[in-house]
């Protein structure tokens, strides 16, 4: 009898936790493809941290360990696999996953597409120090799994002959002929039909679960910062819809209330509109799943905006993520992502804003060739083109088998790399014994270090100004009957004069919190800010501001200072607009902001009709600026939070994706934490 150990470490989120997918994949597979499966034993996958020592001591039963590898379970995965080693000297200690460097990646092969079998002497890649540096690794498997593992159990004695892995024979590394991805896809059992999951979850009857999903393997694009389709290659291949059909009814028979989708462009395909509409119906007739995170396809719009609006429609999805990373021409050649529209994007988030569907885009902060201009023009596009709700921006992180994880890509974009620990947004703080760590890029050639800590202060502010809606109105106001440019506008806020100095105490100490976290960031430190105070979870600089400027009493002197800051750049720069107008905007994005302890409502008095003309922005419809006095009501009884603590959680955190911090906004439901 040979026991199997298979070990795969995700993240828990606010008391939740994802199967082990990738393990359980290997699992199901083996099952059915060995020759006497009744000859195996598989211990129940280790998929939460535990004690190192009980984890180890749990684990040394296995004669075969898999594990698998990523960003973030990278470090414990391999102590444990050091401890276990230990423990068990002759056991077989096999590691896979998107965390295994792989040399091949990125170099040419034969004309079959099979790399030789090769030896060398010194190290010359990054495979070969893997191994080298974590030698209780005896192979590293590169590629899809399943077929891999299933082999190397088969013929365990023989495990160096296993196709498609790395090891290292008496100092010298050895790489095996590469299989062909697997076109038949439903070779693969799934994990959740053949009941591989069953007596895990017995075992864990208090957990609750979030399922990683599959619809298909493949990305046609090769975006330098992605290790997605290094990973799997660029050539779609599906999984069978009768499977995909039965394993969302298995998410609702089993109440799984979050699903992530892991497809790298879901909508790519023609049928991805009816596995939409099927998980709708399961929703509409079992309520579940509650949600189901996608990843859009890059282009394709018209299907992108079908897929989504039956999402939306069904309550399925917290916003729709319509991704950019970078509006600027030579970072997206540099990246490899100027074969993505623009123009497809303003058409799809046109439709969105039509349909009253709220977006978020995503911009990564860092790219080669992005300089601090570009990216402040990126962001004033984007939010021109009608993005309005959300753009998160995130860091750039170097993924290993990512084109950009190439020390030579690094020099020659002069990218200064640091190491930061790994935290979750709105996570709560986790003491353990070993930390996680990605590799932040904090300047390149065309951003250095001072640009880079200008540029993460631009977007905070950006996050605080426009997304968390503390000036939304007003700077549209600005902006379209104005003409002052998104970028001058957060430029205005975002950037210290000697004219204004002393004059404006709140907007300074609001930058300098962002300056300051910048420069930490800069330094390794954490991404987040931590509040022992605020629900003892990590927040976003802005939300972080926001908190501190409402909880201070300091909410009503920002507004003061920004109306004076506001009406001073205007009159400097000789830009007319109606007089009371940004009165009127700051006025009444003040009373909307949802704060705790309000229990009457308040009328506001304007001299134009500011709020029409600002829903018809967001909506992508035009309502002319008319004036005339105008009172409006803003219900403050409805929704109520009767504590910080109720506010800091239903407002400020499970707002963010649907931008709901002004009164009028649809209650917002239950969110989980985000994650790296």
């Amino acid at each position: 009898m040979t026991t199997v150990g298979l070990v795969q470490i995700n993240q828990g989120f606010s008391g939740q936790g994802y199967f082990p997918y990738s393990t359980g994949l290997l699992e199901a597979h083996a099952r059915q493809h060995l020759t006497r499966p009744a000859e195996y034993r598989f211990l129940l996958p280790l998929f939460q941290r535990l004690p190192l020592d009980e984890a180890a001591r749990y684990l040394a039963e296995a004669d075969v360990l898999g594990l698998s590898l990523y960003v973030w379970n990278f470090r414990y995965s391999m102590e444990l696999a050091r401890r276990y080693r230990e423990l068990r000297p002759d056991g077989l200690v096999i590691v896979g996953g998107p965390h295994v460097p792989d040399h091949a990646a990125h170099a040419p092969h034969l004309p079959d597409g099979q790399p030789p079998m090769i030896t060398v002497g010194p190290v010359t890649d990054r495979t070969e120090a893997f191994l080298f540096e974590h030698p209780y690794c005896d192979a590293a498997v590169h590629g899809e799994g399943e077929r891999v593992f299933t082999w190397i159990l088969e013929h365990r004695p023989n495990w160096r002959e296993a196709p498609s892995i790395s090891f290292l024979d008496e100092g010298r590394i050895r790489r095996t002929p590469r299989l062909e991805r697997l076109k038949t896809l439903d070779d693969i059992p799934s994990p959740y039909l053949t009941g591989t999951f069953d007596a895990l979850m017995a075992a864990n009857p208090d957990h609750s679960w979030i399922a990683m999903w599959e619809t298909n393997r493949g990305c046609p694009f090769s975006c330098t910062f992605c290790d997605w389709g290094s990973a799997v290659a660029a050539k779609v291949h599906r999984w069978a819809d009768q499977r995909l059909f039965a394993e969302v009814d298995w998410f609702a028979a089993h109440q799984i209330e979050f699903v992530f989708c892991a497809d790298a462009n879901f909508g790519i395909l023609p049928r991805d509109v009816e596995i939409a509409r099927h998980v709708s119906d399961v929703k509409a007739r079992s309520g579940y799943p509650a949600a189901l995170s996608v990843q859009s396809t890059k282009n394709a719009e018209h299907r992108s905006f079908e897929v989504q609006k039956i999402l939306s429609d069904a309550g399925l999805n917290k916003g729709v993520v319509v991704s950019m990373q970078s509006l600027d021409p030579q970072t997206l050649k540099a990246i490899k992502r100027d074969n993505i529209s623009l123009e497809g994007f303003q058409n799809v988030q046109r439709r969105f804003s039509e349909a009253g569907v709220e977006t978020m885009s995503d911009l990564i902060l860092g790219l080669p060739g992005e300089t601090y201009q570009s990216f402040a023009s990126g962001v004033a596009r984007l939010v021109e083109l009608g993005q309005h709700n959300r753009i998160q921006f995130n860091n750039l992180s170097i993924l290993p088998n990512a084109e950009m994880g190439d020390p030579t890509y690094q020099r020659r974009h002069a990218m200064e790399i640091i190491r930061s620990r790994i935290i979750n947004i709105h996570g709560e703080k986790q003491d353990g014994p070993i930390d996680e760590y990605q590799e932040l890029v904090v300047a390149t050639g065309t951003m250095p270090r001072e640009d880079w800590v200008r540029t993460r202060t631009l977007a905070w502010m950006a996050g605080l100004l426009h997304f968390d809606k503390v000036l939304q109105i007003p700077l549209i106001l600005a902006h379209e009957i104005g003409g002052v440019s998104y970028s001058d506008l957060l430029l205005l806020f975002a950037t210290a004069r000697p004219e204004h100095a002393g004059r404006f105490p709140t907007l300074d100490y609001v930058r300098d919190v962002f300056m300051t976290k910048a420069r930490d960031v800069q330094k390794g430190g954490e991404e987040y800010c931590y509040s022992a105070e605020w629900l003892g979870i990590w927040w976003p600089a802005d939300e972080y501001v926001l908190i501190e400027l409402v909880s201070t009493g300091r909410l009503a002197a920002f507004y003061r200072e920004a109306e004076g800051l506001l009406e001073e750049h205007l009159a400097a720069t000789a830009t007319a607009l109606p007089a009371g107008v940004i009165h009127d905007g700051i006025e009444l994005n003040h009373r909307l902001m949802k704060v705790p302890f309000q229990d009457t409502d308040v009328y506001v008095e304007t001299s134009h009709n500011v709020w029409e003309f600002y829903r018809g922005v967001l909506r992508g419809a035009s309502v002319p600026l008319a004036a005339g006095a105008h009172t409006y009501h803003v219900d403050r009884t409805t929704q109520q939070w009767h504590s910080w603590e109720q506010w800091c959680r239903e407002v400020v955190w499970w707002g963010n994706k649907k931008g709901a911090y002004l009164y009028g906004n649809a209650a917002v439901g239950r969110q989980i934490a985000g994650h790296f």
